[in-house]
C-alpha cells in the first residue's frame, strides 16, 4: 500500500506539518525529531506525492528540453544527464527535436514549467516572446539575450587541443567543421581558437587546410577529409569540431591508406562514447556534460522559485583534454 504523510506522522509521533517540514528540507527542525521522522519514512518506504506537490504550486512538474538533432551522440548523452538532473527536482522532461520554435512558442503556456534549449535557430527576439516562461540556453547561439545560459569556453578549448597537435610537431593542421552561416556559434568560436593557436606558434592560417561542413555528422567528416586529400592538400593533423566529424575523417584516412596517428594525428571535440571504442581511440575535448546538465536544471529551478525578473546569468562548465591513441605516437 502507498503510505501517506499522516501515516509517517503517526509512526514518528509528530504532526503532519513536522513531517512536511522534514520532507521539504526545512532547517528549523530539531535533530532528534528529524531523525524520528526519517526513520519512519524509511520503515514505511514513504514516497512524496510529487504530482500533488506540483499542483499545489500551480505547476505541471514537466520541463522541456529542445535540441537540434537527437541522433547526434553528444546531444543524446547530454539529454540523459538533463533527465537525471531534473529527476532530483521531481520533474519529467519532455524532449523536442528540431522544433525548438514550436516548443518555445506553442506549448509553454500550459504544458511545461520551464524550457532548456540547445538552440540552432532561436534568436533573442524569439525568447522575448515567451511570456515569462523560464528559459535556460545551452551554448553561445544567443549570447546577449534575456535568458540564462550554460556555456563552455570553446575558444580556449579549441586553442588547447590545437596546441596539443602543434606540440606533437605537426605543422599542417587542418580544421574540419567551420560553417559558412552565422547560426553555429560553436563553429565560429572553435575556429577562432584554432586560429589563435596557429598564430601563437608562428604558423600561417591556410584557407586550403580549412574544410567546412554544413552538418556535423560522420558522413560530413568523411567527405571533408576526402575533399582535402583530392585537392592535393596533405595535412599531418586534423582538428575536427566534433567527434562525429572525426570518426568520419578516420574512415576516410583508412580508405586512403594513411595511418593514424603516424601519418595524420586526429583530434575531436565532445568526448562521445563512440570515440572511446574507435580504432584508434579518439583524442578529444571533453566538456563536463553532467555538470552542464546540472547547472542548466539548477538555473531553471532558481528561476521557478526565485526572482524571474533578475538579470540573465551565464555560467561556465569545465572541460578537459582526453588524449588517446589518435594523437599518441610511440
Amino acid at each position: 500500500m502507498r503510505h501517506r504523510l499522516k501515516d509517517v506522522a503517526e509512526r514518528a509521533g509528530v504532526s503532519v506539518k513536522t513531517v512536511s517540514n522534514v520532507v521539504n528540507g526545512y532547517v528549523h527542525v530539531r535533530a532528534d525529531t528529524r531523525a524520528r521522522v526519517e526513520e519512519a519514512i524509511t520503515e514505511l518506504n514513504y514516497r512524496p506525492n510529487l504530482s500533488a506537490r506540483h499542483l499545489r504550486k500551480g505547476r505541471t512538474g514537466v520541463i522541456a528540453l529542445a535540441v537540434p538533432e537527437l541522433h547526434i551522440p553528444y546531444v543524446a548523452e547530454l539529454a540523459r544527464h538533463v533527465v537525471t538532473a531534473a529527476a532530483a527536482y521531481g520533474w519529467t522532461v519532455l524532449i523536442d527535436q528540431t522544433g525548438e520554435r514550436v516548443v518555445a512558442c506553442g506549448i509553454t503556456d500550459h504544458l511545461i514549467d520551464g524550457l532548456i534549449v540547445s538552440p540552432s535557430a532561436l534568436t533573442a527576439e524569439d525568447l522575448a516572446g515567451l511570456d515569462g516562461t523560464p528559459v535556460v540556453l545551452l551554448g553561445e547561439r544567443v549570447e546577449h539575450g534575456p535568458a540564462d545560459r550554460v556555456v563552455i569556453d570553446n575558444v580556449t578549448a579549441a586553442r588547447e587541443i590545437t596546441d596539443h597537435l602543434i606540440k606533437l610537431g605537426r605543422r599542417r593542421i587542418a580544421a574540419i567543421g567551420p560553417q559558412r552561416t552565422d547560426e553555429s556559434a560553436s563553429a565560429r568560436l572553435r575556429l577562432a581558437g584554432y586560429a589563435d593557436a596557429l598564430r601563437a606558434a608562428g604558423l600561417d592560417y591556410d584557407e586550403a587546410l580549412v574544410a567546412p561542413a554544413s552538418a556535423w555528422h560522420r558522413a560530413d567528416g568523411a567527405a571533408a577529409m576526402r575533399g582535402l586529400l583530392t585537392s592535393g592538400v596533405r595535412p599531418d593533423a586534423l582538428f575536427c569540431f566534433n567527434d562525429t566529424l572525426a570518426l568520419g575523417a578516420l574512415r576516410a584516412l583508412h580508405e586512403a591508406g594513411l595511418r593514424v596517428p603516424e601519418d595524420v594525428a586526429v583530434a575531436g571535440f565532445d568526448d562521445i562514447e563512440d570515440g572511446r571504442f574507435s580504432i584508434p581511440t579518439l583524442s578529444t575535448v571533453a566538456p563536463d556534460k553532467e555538470r552542464i546538465a546540472h547547472l542548466a536544471v539548477e538555473l531553471l529551478a532558481n528561476r521557478l522559485d526565485g526572482d524571474r525578473a533578475a538579470p540573465a546569468r551565464a555560467l561556465s562548465a569545465p572541460y578537459r583534454l582526453e588524449l588517446r591513441e589518435s594523437t599518441r605516437t610511440p
